[in-house]
């Protein structure tokens, strides 16, 4: 690749001095070529040689671990750190744009207050004081919403809703609030853990674990390692879902299966498992298999999910011949689907004796409770918040008086985004502790701007897909580049005020508590040295280390500890029946397509992205939906058309690309366009088929899912 004329210039002017004392320097000279666009709002890299620090990311759910380059203090660029077990030297395409993120024109740069149809700039002192008001009229009508579940800020928040009398603490939708959900129906303790390295065959029921499943950043890498070029082919990964995404594309085998039909194979699997002379001496083993025999036959599961009885044995014999086999059930689009999906592939996993064991899933425990009264996990993850703003919406629940959306979008991320709306606009006040002026900042009473993990210190446990504990902390890469101050830190303040004790004066001080108490789990710091999954396997115990010695080293601290598991029972694992699409009007079944590099529920589309974005994806101002040409045909409708894609509670325009790739009778439609808010790099880019998503009843649960929405081309 020749150097490019930016690149060549920076190098002669010495704009990416210090480049040739790191390991990676032509990649830096490229970096300092991208941060040289003539964007205003991108800084211009100083003169100077470069300095790693390490970090965290939580743009996506993979949770990597970073390394950020500075130049004389400032981040210009952002890494997988090679030390961190979740990043082994990964990083996900909305992590590499941190460092720009910083200055993004859609940042929030000071608190801002609605007057009218306006949000104004105010003061900090202003700001705490009308939340400070807004918190003591509303008393216990209060709620909050996180889309945090492994960082001490939610615990705050949480904390503060219980301090006043509230029992409305919500996690937003993800696969792993269903993934808890399902664990806690089967009787499970703690959490659950995947142990992929170790794993030599891997069936991927749903779950994009390239993508949008758990820590895919660490799967990715887990495949990669063990699969060298020219090398033997150590775990084979067979992946089942309605499209041929980048997922399938490098997968050992790909199997297309119906959208919302994922329990139904997982247990159409488990059927031939039984009939084969599986058994299971756990708990509840009797009624599942009852339950999968009248329930799961494979007449009925492929009326479900469009495989051949004999596709569905196949899959049986790979795991029941496997030595160390692995089933990973979930959402292809990381949410709505529900948990009976994952309860199945559990089931499965607990049927081929995989639990507790290397390769297979661990039960591990949650993170200590440190702040005074915060909500358990489980009571959070039993508040269900799309349930809860549907019933505000239809008016058979009132809105809360103040809701505090906590690095959340509700606004944009929701099924039935309108409905959404509509009741997220009933919410008395609304306060939205963001970075960024997304759809619910926009719409907020109060916008309180929160620094990005690179300004401020944060904290995670043990992001969902882990196959042991881990804890990593960030601290300050860089002070502020705007008026922002931690949420955490704001609701502690105003809490003090209101006379609300939450044991803690600065979140600083409740990450050292959290340090300080998962000490007693016993661990180690991670590195090359002391790789989690070869010590799960018995290679070797490396020296134990505090937790807070392991963090201020910017080290990941690791735990091999886990909880009592023989509770866990498969008689809550199967139920109902394996059915087809409903089919009648609305006779094509929607599958969204998540793809990091156009954004996440949490983050847009950043703007170094935009250039990733296909001419059969998104162009002048449209987007486009993938099916087959088959499916194209049978409705009139062929490559570039425009269609009015319907469901039962709205509609979405786009254009068709025809992907032979897609299932027959599906709809493939990419998640992460239509935002009406951000910025000009992420607006005016087609439609948000959130608006499609039509929140159903999920089997057995009467809890909403809405995987497998159906809809038609109008």
């Amino acid at each position: 690749m020749g150097m490019g004329r930016r690149a060549f210039i920076g190098l002669v002017v010495g704009g990416t001095a210090g480049t040739l004392l790191t390991p990676i320097p032509w990649k830096l000279t490229d970096d300092a070529s991208i941060w040289s666009q003539n964007w205003p709002w991108i800084p211009r890299v100083p003169n100077g040689d470069f300095e790693l620090k390490p970090s965290l990311s939580k743009l996506d759910n993979s949770g990597v671990g970073v390394n950020v380059v500075t130049v004389k203090g400032r981040p210009c660029a952002v890494y997988g750190n090679p030390e961190h077990p979740l990043s082994r030297g990964g990083i996900s395409s909305l992590a590499v744009n941190e460092a720009e993120l910083l200055y993004s024109p859609s940042r929030v740069q000071s608190p801002l207050k609605r007057e009218g149809d306006s949000l104004i700039p105010i003061s900090w002192d202003d700001a705490k004081a009308l939340l400070a008001e807004k918190l003591k009229a509303a008393g216990s009508d209060v709620a909050c919403v996180s889309g945090d579940d492994t960082g001490s800020g939610t615990d705050v928040f949480s904390a503060f809703v219980a301090a006043a009398g509230s029992k409305l603490c919500f996690y937003m939708p993800a696969e792993q609030v269903d993934a808890g959900r399902a664990w806690l129906r089967l009787g499970g303790q703690g959490m659950v853990g995947y142990d992929i390295e170790n794993a030599d065959m891997v069936l991927a029921i749903g779950a994009d674990i390239f993508e949008s499943w758990g820590t895919h950043v660490r799967n990715a890498q887990a495949f990669n390692k063990a699969n060298p070029m020219g090398g033997e082919q150590a775990m084979r990964v067979v992946y089942a879902s309605p499209i041929k995404n980048r997922g399938a594309a490098v997968a050992d085998a790909w199997v297309p299966v119906l959208p919302g039909s994922e329990a139904a194979l997982a247990l159409g699997i488990a059927y031939h498992l039984i009939q084969g002379g599986a058994t299971s001496g756990g708990p509840g083993f009797e009624a599942f298999r009852s339950a999968v025999r009248s329930g799961y036959s494979p007449e009925k599961v492929q009326q479900a999910t469009g495989l051949t009885p004999e596709q569905v044995a196949d899959l049986a014999k790979r795991l029941a011949s496997a030595k160390r086999p692995l089933v990973i059930a979930g959402s292809s689009f990381g949410q709505g689907g529900g948990q009976n999906a994952v309860a199945a592939g559990l089931a499965l996993n607990l049927l081929l004796g995989r639990l507790n064991k290397a390769g297979g899933i661990y039960a591990l425990p949650e993170a200590p409770a440190v702040v005074q009264g915060s909500m358990p996990r489980r009571q959070i993850l039993a508040n269900d918040f799309v349930d809860y703003m549907l019933k505000v919406g239809a008016e058979q629940t009132k809105a809360p008086a103040v809701l505090l959306a906590y690095e959340a979008n509700p606004a944009y991320a929701l099924p039935q985004t309108e409905l959404m709306a509509q009741a997220l606009d009933k919410v008395g006040f609304l306060v939205s502790f963001s970075s960024f002026m997304d759809e619910t900042a926009a719409m907020a009473d109060l916008v309180l701007p929160t620094p990005l993990v690179m300004e401020r210190m944060e904290d995670m446990y043990t992001p969902y897909g882990s196959g042991w504990v881990n804890y990593t902390v960030a601290t300050p890469v860089i002070a502020p580049v705007f008026d922002a101050v931690p949420a955490a830190d704001v609701l502690l303040q105003v809490a003090s005020g209101l006379g609300h004790n939450l044991g803690f004066e600065s979140f600083e001080d409740v990450v050292k508590a959290k340090a300080e108490a998962l000490n007693a789990m016993g661990g180690f710091a991670a590195g090359a040295k002391a790789e989690p999954w070869k010590v799960r396997v018995g290679g070797g115990a490396p020296s134990s280390s505090g937790v807070s010695d392991a963090v201020q080293a910017g080290k990941a601290w690791v735990s091999m500890a886990t909880v009592n598991a023989s509770g866990l029972s498969l008689a809550k694992a199967a139920v109902g029946q394996a059915a087809a699409p409903a089919g009648g009007e609305f006779p094509l079944v929607l599958a969204p397509l998540f793809e990091l590099n156009v954004g996440s529920s949490k983050v847009a589309i950043p703007p170094h992205n935009v250039s990733t974005i296909r001419d059969t994806e998104a162009a002048n101002g449209h987007f486009f939906v993938r099916m087959n040409s088959a499916t194209a045909s049978k409705y009139g409708t062929g490559q570039g058309k425009q269609v009015t894609i319907a469901s039962k509670t709205s509609s979405i325009k786009a254009r068709v690309s025809i992907d032979e790739g897609v299932m027959d009778g599906v709809v493939a439609a990419p998640l992460g366009f239509g935002h009406t808010a951000w910025d000009k790099f992420a607006q005016n880019k087609g439609d948000n088929v959130s608006k499609v998503l039509t929140v159903a009843s999920e089997p057995g649960v009467a809890a909403p899912f809405w995987a497998g929405s159906m809809v038609k081309i109008a």
